[in-house]
């Protein structure tokens, strides 16, 4: 067996771009009072298509790449992200995935990337995937309108174990073109998720590639929160390889995989979102899946494909 990956030592090698070429970035980068560096790629820096791609990849601890181009959904052609991982389990769950909620404040800021392979958070996800980093260097990725307080470095220096020089936070707000590219660029690792929650285990899942619209910019921070949701619900694509023994236990897992699966299916998700009081909670968790998922058996051949694009609510919530 070779070393094992370590995702932050990745992720942080592909931080030096940002920190070396700012200007082409977009970002501007800065230093916390105890010594982070903070990169803001869209918070008051511009960032653009080029910094969400890189966040994206760090956001997947580099054991992922992703790819901008153009996608047809329907007769909407559209600016899209491809992402790919021959380690899927540890770059959307054990880095991408953002299961970090940070008190700062009177506000909660959601953490992903590889810093959460150091801290364990959740914990339930990296027992499952038998996966933990060791590193001295660590890289958080912030969803937020906000650069992030001492406390919160703080925080996550703690959890993690590594000093705040050995740290780089990078930042942008969902509404900016580098978060929505980074929101769509989530693509598999919802997938991926919804799988889970239906019981196939991530360990099973060898390779995964996927592809989403990136929405369009607006001003308003619960808009491009809608848009990114319905980019993947109604014009994401997922493909996996998977090793599976039961494969009437996989078609029934592939059967209720998509978005399509839900009750909430149908509208775009601001109008869902304002129907449930802008209560999460109050939405069907069945409705966070990929609008197509592609599962390739690799014991047997044969590949189960399930949902389908929506163009005409994906039109709408993009604001044509």
């Amino acid at each position: 067996m070779g070393k094992a990956l370590s995702v932050n030592q990745m992720a942080w090698k592909k931080a030096q771009s940002f920190i070396d070429n700012p200007e082409f970035y977009g970002v501007s980068v800065s230093k916390s009072t105890a010594g982070a560096t903070i990169v803001d790629a869209g918070v008051n820096a511009s960032g653009g298509f080029q910094a969400g791609k890189k966040l994206t990849e760090l956001c997947m601890g580099g054991a992922g790449k992703a790819q901008l181009g153009f996608k047809t959904y329907g007769d909407l052609t559209f600016p899209s992200i491809t992402v790919s991982s021959d380690h899927p389990a540890i770059a959307m769950l054990g880095a991408q995935f953002a299961g970090w909620r940070i008190k700062d404040g009177d506000s909660i800021a959601i953490g992903s990337g590889p810093v959460r392979a150091l801290a364990l958070k959740p914990k339930d996800v990296f027992e499952e995937i038998g996966y933990k980093d060791v590193s001295d260097k660590a890289v958080l990725t912030l969803e937020s309108n906000a650069l992030p307080s001492d406390a919160l470095i703080e925080k996550v220096t703690t959890a993690s174990g590594v000093s705040a020089e050995n740290l780089i936070v990078v930042v942008a707000p969902t509404a900016s073109i580098a978060g929505l590219t980074q929101v769509a660029g989530r693509v598999v690792e919802v997938g991926i998720h919804k799988l889970r929650t239906l019981g196939l285990s991530p360990k099973v899942i060898r390779y995964a590639m996927g592809y989403a619209p990136i929405p369009p910019m607006g001003k308003d921070f619960e808009v491009a929160m809608a848009r990114t949701n319905d980019a993947i619900l109604y014009g994401g694509t997922v493909y996996c390889t998977v090793e599976y023994d039961d494969e009437a236990a996989l078609q029934k897992i592939v059967d209720q995989a998509p978005s399509m699966a839900s009750k909430d299916y149908g509208k775009p998700f601001l109008q869902i979102f304002r129907e449930a009081d802008k209560d999460f909670y109050k939405i069907d968790h069945g409705l966070f899946a990929p609008a197509v998922l592609m599962i390739n058996n690799a014991k047997t051949g044969r590949t189960f494909k399930t949902g389908k694009i929506n163009p005409k609510v994906l039109a709408e919530s993009l604001g044509f």
